[in-house]
């Protein structure tokens, strides 16, 4: 064999092994408690100071610009509210900062930095709604609440709480029946049969009316088991 090609194929060797070893760390480095494998989808430390509408939805005409390497959400404009609220579909004027993760598997695990900035909480938000209106979960003062599908089922702890105003490490760890919820190493594990991200595909980051969101250093895996 010829010098040079010996060179080449050793280079494409040496290539793939370092890929290889690039996706084992990146996975290796998953959180999970639920799962056996994963699965790097995506991540996003935010540094390219742009938005990846490939994996993000901005809604309700909400401002959403990367800031010094931070996703940051505002309300939409005065003009959009005042438009919304004299129509027929009042309640997505805008008043708080809305985005969805798009392309998130069933069995998935979720690690970021987020923030919610408030004067005080508002009934009902903060929230992160893991499937569209499928599993809430909605944070006060005294308690962390999941709500399934609305009215199906709600499960009320006390403890882990999301504070306003403060950065705080989350995961979010879901397979079909089991939640696993980690706030700066707190945990709580929610099992019902109604937890079933089938046909879902979304996370929605809701803030308060008026207040901002701050998202950072996002990683989405899908979990196998």
């Amino acid at each position: 064999m010829k010098p040079l090609l010996r060179f080449a194929r050793f280079s494409i060797l040496l290539l793939a092994a370092s890929l290889h070893h690039r996706v084992q760390a990146a996975d290796a480095a998953c959180p999970t408690e639920l799962f056996k494998g994963t699965k790097l989808v995506y991540e996003d430390s935010f540094d390219a100071g742009t938005l990846n509408t490939d994996f993000w939805e901005v809604r309700q005409n909400t401002t959403w610009l990367v800031k010094v390497g931070v996703l940051t959400g505002s309300p939409s404009s005065k003009e959009f509210q005042e438009k919304k609220k004299a129509s027929d579909d009042p309640s997505h004027a805008g008043l708080k900062p809305v985005i969805w993760l798009k392309k998130v598997p069933e069995n998935f695990v979720c690690s970021m930095r987020v923030r919610y900035d408030a004067k005080a909480y508002q009934k009902g938000f903060p929230i992160f709604d893991l499937g569209h209106h499928i599993h809430t979960l909605t944070f006060s003062e005294k308690a962390t609440t999941l709500v399934i599908k609305k009215k199906v089922e709600t499960l009320a702890v006390e403890a882990p709480l999301f504070a306003l105003n403060q950065w705080h490490d989350v995961v979010i760890e879901l397979k079909k029946g089991t939640l696993l919820l980690k706030i700066d190493g707190k945990k709580h594990l929610f099992e019902s049969k109604n937890i079933d991200m089938t046909g879902q595909a979304q996370i929605d980051f809701k803030a308060v009316d008026f207040g901002t969101c701050q998202i950072d250093h996002i990683r989405l895996w899908e979990g196998s088991w």
